[in-house]
């Protein structure tokens, strides 16, 4: 990727770690952060489970985007075993903090668009809330053509990112036809999920229920959750 996308990333970054010191935004002791992340995780495995997915355990997964390894800890709860856990991000004190946090599995820092791996090594690609922070459509593209790339012919990839966050400038929301621009000639499965941030940590400690109710509406649900998969060739 560009040296100014680069720099700007880790600006971004650093400027949200700074606002955030000392919150509890993230923790799951926050009663808003935690339903939305047990929700997704409950999308995300229903998902799973419709593409003949039940279990993790000799799946071998790559994190585009892992910051500091959140996500694929979260898939070790699910089975996955360490080892077969990769993941890449373009920034290096976050690759470090992630190898650091989980040494058993495997980071490096690397660009998107030329990712360090054979191609076809990979079952499951996973990206969360990485595309939405780059504003180039062509870096975006060779991105996504690059996951494709090493994703096994009988692979999937996981997208979980937001079509709408007007709270931050610096970001872009993705749409399903988007989406589709950037992973032609594949399968879609769309999931519209994780009711707004901003309405869920005003409700969240006061009604779990009203939450799940809003969220089962979809209107204000800010994300897609996606299944994305090679068609068989004819």
């Amino acid at each position: 990727m560009s040296h100014d996308l680069k720099t700007f990333l880790q600006d971004e970054y650093a400027h949200r770690e700074e606002r955030l010191s000392g919150s509890d935004l993230y923790s799951v002791f926050n009663p808003a952060y935690l339903y939305m992340v047990q929700q997704r995780q409950r999308q995300e495995l229903a998902l799973l489970r419709r593409h003949d997915i039940d279990h993790l355990k000799d799946k071998r997964i790559l994190e585009v985007g892992c910051g500091r390894g959140g996500i694929l800890s979260s898939l070790v709860s699910f089975g996955a075993r360490q080892h077969l856990l990769h993941g890449v991000d373009l920034i290096h004190d976050r690759v470090v903090g992630a190898q650091q946090r989980f040494p058993a599995m495997q980071f490096t820092c690397a660009d998107g668009q030329r990712l360090p791996y054979a191609a076809a090594s990979f079952d499951l690609v996973v990206q969360y809330t990485a595309f939405s922070s780059i504003l180039d459509d062509h870096i975006k593209a060779q991105v996504a053509q690059d996951m494709r790339r090493v994703l096994r012919p009988d692979g999937l990839i996981l997208w979980y990112d937001f079509w709408l966050n007007p709270s931050n400038p610096q970001t872009r929301g993705i749409r399903p036809a988007e989406i589709k621009r950037l992973f032609p000639g594949c399968r879609y499965d769309f999931r519209r999920v994780t009711l707004a941030p901003p309405l869920t940590r005003k409700l969240a400690a006061r009604s779990w229920m009203l939450c799940l109710l809003l969220e089962k509406l979809r209107l204000l649900n800010t994300h897609y959750l996606v299944i994305i998969q090679k068609q068989e060739p004819h």
